[in-house]
């Protein structure tokens, strides 16, 4: 599609903006910019999502479900300790893709982790319809793993 008909601008001002307030980490205020009902989907094994540890990970489909994925995330890790950057941001008519790379560091354990993404968004009449997360899960999983005893190697007894 051609900027000429006006979606491709409008995409990409809506995602940048959502980026922006992800930033500011006002979860009502970044909910604002999600339609009220919606695809969120994310890519880790289904098995995985909801657990204790890390309850953000799971699939959602309102606003509400939008804010309240905000406050768990930032429930769980640590003030201060995240920093995103953002590589690029490609845009297609009403999707857009924006790649690169979380650096957060998990509450519970201390520890840092860093994944790289890919965030797949859908604008339409400028909320977002569609937010489908592909990240390093396993980096993830990693820093919120209960810390093991030592010389209890994994697969040991």
């Amino acid at each position: 599609m051609s900027a000429a008909n006006g979606r491709t601008p409008a995409t990409r001002t809506v995602v940048e903006e959502l980026l922006r307030r992800i930033g500011e980490g006002d979860p009502e205020r970044i909910a604002g910019l999600y339609a009220e009902r919606g695809d969120w989907k994310l890519s880790w094994p289904e098995d995985e999502h909801g657990r204790s540890a890390t309850p953000w990970i799971r699939h959602r489909s309102t606003r509400a479900d939008a804010a309240a994925h905000y406050r768990e995330l930032a429930a769980h890790h640590r003030p201060g300790g995240a920093a995103t950057a953002i590589e690029r941001v490609l845009v297609d008519g009403g999707d857009a893709v924006v790649l690169g790379e979380i650096r957060q560091t998990a509450a519970a354990t201390g520890r840092e982790y860093r994944a790289r993404f890919a965030l797949h968004l859908t604008v339409e009449d400028g909320l977002v319809t569609r937010h489908h997360v592909y990240e390093d899960s396993l980096s993830v999983a990693r820093a919120f793993e209960p810390a093991r005893p030592a010389g209890n190697a994994p697969g040991r007894p």
